[in-house]
């Protein structure tokens, strides 16, 4: 009778081992995995292209340009602030505006 017992904590003890491995393999890859296209770099609010200053004075007036970035598609993060108020906008190479 013990060793039946025995046995079976030996064999639930290590369902729990393999289980809490399998479970730790699954999280770790999804965790790691961040898009590099979306990886924007910072420029001089000067080398932004015209089409985009003209678009930001055209549909933000009163906005003041404090950063201006750009990734590998030519799409364009600028950081504004308008009164009080902190926005971040994004641009394609055109002046058109790019929800994200």
């Amino acid at each position: 009778m013990k060793k039946i017992v025995l046995t079976i904590a030996i064999v639930l003890g290590s369902l729990t081992a393999i289980n809490a491995q399998t479970e730790q393999k699954e999280t770790t890859p999804a965790q790691q995995e961040t898009p590099a296209t979306d990886a924007f770099t910072e420029i001089k609010i000067e080398e932004l292209p015209a089409a985009v200053t003209e678009a930001l004075k055209k549909s933000y007036p009163d906005a003041v340009l404090s950063k201006a970035f750009v990734n590998d598609k030519k799409e364009y993060k600028l950081e504004i602030s308008v009164k009080d108020q902190a926005a971040t906008v994004y641009s394609d190479v055109n002046g058109n505006w790019i929800q994200k």
